[in-house]
């Protein structure tokens, strides 16, 4: 019985502590969406044509449905940055309005051979008027669109440029869940003053080059923050030496 028990107590132990994922999803639109959760917060992973505002809604049994008054959604656009302008109520087919407060936090944002890159994140719960995500392997609906230009106006009728989805998920599994935790992710980005990294305690140094391969810099890193006020306008890649002994590359755009 005790060894039953123990079984048990274990099953739910990794339940409680499991990661979940949708993957990455093809929309019609020239998107891709991800979500994954963890017991805590949710991030979504967001790709288009970065000559167009990107939007994703939660809820819904459709695209009428979905655009319902009061439905939560996330949309990037000319006029978002890191922490504003991402987090909008829907108002059935008019021009949704922005959040009074706003619960996503975009870490990167970045652009590559004409496709535009969105991580953002936020508590499970959210704020007031929210979508509220579980850690779980249920579905979830979303609708999405994408615009004509990155300032947010109507997006236009046909299916090319807007539709509905059901996103399934799956228990992200043990090595998936070990990499996403380890994750070396830097934001803002773009940035102006300040760059803070999740998962800071995982980096033991970094170097800092311009796009021309000339290293500009090397930093020990004993906070989560560096400053970049000095660094002229432009795109530097970090080389970020783990504390594990390994690599990884991000991209920064100073602006």
């Amino acid at each position: 019985m005790k060894k039953v028990l123990l079984v048990l107590s274990v099953a739910l132990a990794n339940l409680v502590w499991a990661q979940f994922s949708t993957g990455t999803v093809n929309l019609s639109t020239g998107m891709t969406v991800k979500i994954n959760t963890n017991p805590t917060t949710v991030t979504m992973t967001l790709t288009g044509p970065d000559t167009s505002y990107l939007g994703v809604g939660f809820g819904g049994t459709g695209i009428s449905g979905g655009m319902g008054a009061g439905v939560d959604g996330f949309i990037y656009n000319s006029n978002s940055t890191s922490n504003s302008n991402l987090d909008y109520s829907f108002a059935g087919f008019m021009m949704p309005p922005v959040d009074a407060v706003q619960d996503w936090t975009m870490t990167s944002n970045t652009t590559s051979g004409g496709i535009r890159t969105i991580v953002a994140t936020r508590s499970l719960a959210g704020g007031a008027g929210d979508t509220v995500f579980t850690n779980t392997n249920s579905s979830i609906n979303i609708f999405f669109a994408k615009g004509s230009s990155t300032s947010l106006a109507y997006h236009g009728p046909g299916t090319s440029n807007r539709g509905y989805a059901v996103l399934t998920r799956g228990v992200l599994v043990t090595g998936e869940a070990v990499a996403e935790s380890k994750k070396v992710v830097l934001y803002p980005n773009p940035a102006k003053e300040v760059v803070r990294f999740k998962n800071a305690d995982k980096i033991k140094s970094l170097d800092i080059y311009e796009s021309t391969g000339r290293k500009v810099r090397s930093l020990e890193l004993t906070g989560d923050t560096i400053t970049v006020s000095d660094l002229k306008s432009g795109s530097y890649y970090l080389e970020i030496t783990l504390k594990d002994g390994s690599l990884t590359y991000e991209k920064l755009i100073k602006e």
